[in-house]
């Protein structure tokens, strides 16, 4: 049943909750115990007698620099989006609280041990610190942070939310009713998601030090650049996610860790069959009815000056909550999206001082959405391709929908570390992951597919991993500036296998009449040399017509069983009519003809970078501003990834997902490093940290980093405690 109240919003001074006297005493006791000092990129380095006080600063920090972000993730988490932003993300919010249910967040808190509960309490303190000091910011919902909230969020992933491929469409349909399909089955879509990482042994570098290389691809400013230091063995620098305490993709002065997303099998839909018996549901299991429980979730959404209720019941089995309804079957999901594990993972993790630390860590099996690339200053380097692995039966395809009713489909228990798919310093002396299979991951030296089950590793090849593949198997011998050189390389691997169709298309075509006004086009391409760049023409006529074609070809990730992006792109280039191919061409050009008043155009010319406010949601205008960029998307082959598109009223492209945080960094007796930011580290446009590092961006220039307190010090800005 669904019921809906209305309520009229209370003024914001009643919603607020006014802080105790202990409270602030506490927090400025805190802040005596913390130091930040701000770089001359504004970057924080937080440093803390305890781990506790580091968070806390590390807390204070985030907010300074954007608490809307730090908010706004936490406003998500909680399935509270449409409380802000209306009823259109009432079905998103209804998702997030089937999978993720605050009652157990909150018992988790209650059970943590007493140095996590510390570190907890931290964070809390140190947002509502900011909120009491800063009376001028108005939360759009969230007036308290409370100590339990980042056990909703317990993995640093842009993906952390794992739903087996159910849509918000087909969650929606099912609880409304609703016979809406038309995005209720997930399409082959561009995803402009992923990331790289890459790992040297002591034979491969010129220094004998092993070498990391960090390059998450993700929406932009989704992680700003920090470091945490404490008395208690603590010190981390890399990227962490809006609103959580442990640094997510990084380095410590021992080892260092980058996260790709993977296609590892971690949850699955169960076919439920469900049968009305006295007037309640059951479901079948083993041959007896189980009644399928119950529950009433209320979620509130804003409506003009308004805020309506809408109650549902969900259901569940005891696979997990009923989320779709597939030809007349229920689905239910059985997933690992939150844990109190994995938590304590994700802080672990930045603390180890080794290979077998790190193991140790890796042994707590709760990272559900990351694989993970590792170098240490033992010249060690390591790669693990997912951690949460359920153990099944490995004749079904775990991809699909699995029959519910019977036991032999039930998880039976998780696969130890070293049962998953890794290596452990390989004799080539690299390792690559670009989102694609990990059985390319170190060349000769990598893992074999035939040795590990299908659910394991089902991703396949994608056209960064080949690019990848081919660069680090020379003989090259790198430092810091040629590793970051090389995953610079901005070579359009797909053209490799597309543009020969073209070519043939067009020479077989070129007398009709409807394919002459290609001829300069296709001159421009012929001579290519399928490296993307600033200047050239070639690069946008290419870019604008691979997008249209199949979106088929555009799918890094996919499902076991499934053709690969490489080999779907050589199937279309292999079948595809000549009007397919030349008719999209001649397409481009008359669109840049009418938007540009010319076809000659050059990709830095309309594939630009843009940053005019510190919006959560960025807006872009073509009469203002803007840098170009001659980096394309990764899905075409390109390391260093830069995802653009064209927005309402706008002619160019806008970068809006791609390379975020990149570092690249050495192990030896001193850490040695270089990284990037998208734009820079503070959301407030009044800031000068706000877009001083975009033309270093757009040009792949790094700065060093500052490690070591006596660096920081000579480079501060600024250095002060949380509150001054």
């Amino acid at each position: 049943m669904k019921k809906v109240f209305f309520l009229l919003f209370l003024p914001l001074q009643l919603l607020a909750q006014s802080f105790t006297p202990t409270e602030i005493n506490r927090w400025q006791q805190k802040a005596k115990q913390t130091t930040i000092i701000r770089d001359n990129f504004g970057i924080p380095h937080i440093y803390g007698t305890t781990d506790a006080d580091a968070v806390f600063g590390l807390l204070y920090a985030q907010c300074e620099d954007d608490f809307k972000r730090v908010e706004m993730n936490y406003i998500e988490k909680l399935g509270r989006l449409a409380e802000v932003k209306g009823e259109s993300e009432l079905y998103n919010d209804l998702l997030i609280r089937l999978l993720i249910d605050s009652t157990e967040a909150v018992a988790d808190y209650n059970k943590a041990e007493p140095w996590l509960k510390k570190l907890l309490n931290a964070y809390a303190d140190g947002i509502n610190y900011y909120l009491y000091k800063n009376s001028q910011v108005k939360p759009a919902l969230l007036h308290r942070f409370k100590p339990w909230y980042p056990l909703l969020w317990t993995d640093g992933s842009i993906g952390a939310i794992n739903t087996a491929d159910v849509t918000v469409t087909e969650l929606k349909n099912f609880y409304t009713g609703s016979q809406d399909f038309s995005s209720a089955i997930p399409k082959n879509a561009e995803l402009p998601s992923g990331s790289n990482g890459f790992a040297f042994a002591p034979a491969k570098t010129e220094s004998g030090n092993a070498i990391l290389y960090i390059n998450p691809h993700v929406t932009f400013y989704f992680r700003p650049e920090v470091q945490v230091q404490s008395q208690e063995g603590l010190n981390a620098y890399g990227a962490v996610t809006w609103g959580q305490f442990f640094v997510y993709q990084g380095f410590n002065e021992h080892c260092g860790w980058m996260h790709t997303s993977g296609n590892t099998d971690v949850a699955d839909l169960y076919e439920e069959k469900i049968i009305k018996k006295n007037k309640a549901l059951f479901y079948q299991f083993n041959n007896s009815l189980k009644p399928v429980t119950q529950k009433k979730i209320t979620l509130r959404y804003r409506e003009g000056n308004a805020l309506k209720t809408k109650i549902i019941t969900a259901y569940y089995t005891h696979h997990g909550p009923v989320m779709a309804q597939r030809n007349g079957k229920w689905l239910s999901l059985k997933s690992y999206n939150r844990s109190l594990t994995s938590l304590i993972q994700s802080w672990q993790r930045t603390k180890a001082k080794s290979l077998d630390e790190y193991k140790k860590v890796m042994d707590l099996k709760a990272n559900t959405s990351n694989n993970t690339v590792y170098a240490d200053n033992k010249g060690n380097i390591a790669y693990w391709h997912g951690n949460f692995i359920p153990i099944r039966d490995p004749k079904l395809n775990w991809s699909k929908p699995i029959d519910g009713s019977v036991a032999a489909t039930e998880w039976q228990g998780l696969h130890k570390v070293d049962e998953s798919v890794h290596l452990y310093n390989p004799s080539s002396g690299w390792i690559q992951n670009c989102n694609s299979t990990p059985f390319t991951a170190s060349g000769p030296s990598s893992p074999k597919k035939e040795n590990y089950p299908a659910y394991m590793a089902p991703d396949g090849e994608n056209f960064r991993g080949i690019n990848a593949v081919k660069i680090f198997g020379s003989s090259e011998k790198y430092t810091l500036d040629k590793v970051i050189a090389a995953a610079y390389n901005t070579h359009l691997v797909a053209f490799d296998v597309l543009l020969p169709a073209l070519l043939k298309a067009y020479e077989e075509n070129k007398g009709t009449a409807t394919y002459q006004p290609l001829a300069e086009p296709m001159k421009l391409l012929t001579d290519w040399d399928r490296n993307s760049s600033e200047t050239s023409v070639a690069t946008t006529l290419a870019i604008e017509w691979a997008q249209k074609l199949s979106p088929a070809i555009r799918q890094v990730y996919v499902d076991q069983g499934e053709a690969d992006q490489v080999q779907k792109t050589q199937k279309f280039a292999q079948t595809a009519s000549a009007d397919q191919l030349l008719g999209p061409l001649l397409e481009v050009k008359l669109e840049l003809q009418s938007k540009f008043g010319k076809w000659q155009v050059a990709w830095g010319e309309i594939n630009r970078y843009q940053r005019l406010s510190g919006d959560l949601d960025q807006k872009f205008d073509d009469a203002q501003p803007s840098l170009p960029s001659g980096f394309a998307p990764s899905t075409w082959g390109c390391l260093p990834s830069f995802v653009s598109r064209t927005y309402p009223g706008t002619n160019k492209r806008y970068g809006y997902n791609g390379n975020s945080f990149v570092c690249a960094v050495e192990f030896g007796k001193r850490i040695k490093a270089k990284s990037l930011l998208a734009g820079g580290n503070s959301g407030d446009p009044k800031s000068k940290h706000f877009d001083d590092q975009a033309i270093m961006y757009t040009k792949g220039q790094f700065k060093e980093v500052l490690f070591y307190r006596e660096d920081v010090a000579k480079h501060a800005e600024k250095t002060y405690h949380p509150g001054e």
